[in-house]
């Protein structure tokens, strides 16, 4: 955990990453050193903790998540006070009712592991302050992180089943390993989230018209020009709710023109025409593989791989091989400027 924190806060970005994101990470790493102390070395004094930061995990996973979507669709008044509820809620039984603290602990994680489905039901758009590189890591670390607080329960009900027919016997080997998955791929998850959502830039903001409703093809026609005309789509930073500012229309309604028109998410929409760019490079120009795929508005090659062999079911290298051997009127791999073939 401690190395997964030094690793997020490394290079020169590291003042603008998600404090919610750190915050979760450092949290895993103090109830790993705490359930070490607790069961490895039997600091009794530690087992009033240990209820207390559990049940703080869930409602920072959740937050953590929320992050990645835009600021004025995810404050709710009182929102913060809410999700306070549950480390208050685990202290007072602590102090009051010690036996009840599995059972409460259970119900928590298993509601915010609800809650985390809930929010990726949507798919990918649904995090629209997520790169559209990103986003689909990020909505899969999202699922991970919702199974693994179901995880974290099952470990839970385990430790009460074993009190009950060991007398606590396994209690310190069920701790640990739950700890270990659990934790581990909490942090894992928040690392990859982390990384997908964008920088701060300075916003541009168009007003939208309140009284004019563009219909799918209005709305798709705007977003192309935006891609195409302004070159948007190299941009490596560009997220949903950006791309909604800049074509001055809700984000919910170029997901939903995309999904009805293209017939898929707006992330993969963009990377068509990232992918159609690359294509282009590769075959008009002599600028390697790694140049065309930044050039183009992707930053990892397992990411730009993967794309373009969604697009065009061929590897760069092989795409470039093939159209360059083309004469002159074959249509072969070309695509056009939205990536189909």
């Amino acid at each position: 955990m401690l190395i997964l924190l030094v690793v997020m806060l490394r290079g020169d970005e590291s003042a603008k990453r998600n404090r919610a994101f750190l915050a979760l990470v450092a949290l895993c790493a103090l109830q790993s050193v705490v359930v070490g102390l607790r069961w490895g070395y039997d600091v009794a004094a530690l087992r009033f903790a240990l209820p207390v930061l559990a049940s703080c995990v869930p409602p920072l996973v959740l937050a953590s998540f929320h992050s990645l979507i835009r600021s004025e669709e995810r404050n709710v008044p009182g929102a913060s006070w809410i999700h306070a509820m549950p480390a208050i809620g685990i202290l007072m039984l602590v102090l009051l009712a010690p036996s009840y603290i599995d059972f409460a602990l259970i119900v928590e994680y298993v509601g915010y592991a609800l809650a985390l489905l809930n929010l990726a039901r949507t798919g990918t758009d649904a995090l629209d302050e997520a790169r559209f590189e990103g986003a689909v890591a990020a909505h899969r670390a999202l699922v991970i992180a919702a199974v693994s607080l179901c995880v974290s329960a099952l470990f839970d009900l385990v430790i009460i089943l074993d009190f009950e027919w060991t007398k606590g016997a396994n209690i310190g080997l069920i701790v640990s390993n739950g700890n270990m998955l659990g934790l581990l791929f909490i942090g894992l998850t928040a690392m990859v989230a982390d990384r997908a959502r964008a920088l701060p830039v300075a916003s541009t903001v168009i007003d939208e018209d309140p009284v004019s409703v563009p219909q799918d093809r209005e709305i798709l026609d705007r977003v192309d020009q935006l891609l195409v005309s302004q070159k948007l789509a190299r941009d490596e930073n560009l997220t949903l709710s950006r791309l909604a500012r800049r074509a001055g229309l809700p984000a919910r309604q170029i997901s939903t023109a995309v999904n009805r028109l293209a017939g898929k998410n707006v992330s993969q929409y963009i990377n068509d025409f990232r992918i159609a760019e690359a294509c282009r490079l590769l075959r008009e120009t002599d600028m390697s593989v790694t140049s065309a795929m930044l050039e183009s508005g992707f930053q990892t090659k397992s990411n730009f791989n993967r794309e373009f062999r969604r697009v065009t079911s061929f590897s760069p290298g092989s795409w470039r091989e093939q159209n360059r051997e083309e004469k002159p009127g074959q249509e072969g791999g070309a695509i056009n400027a939205r990536g189909y073939r």
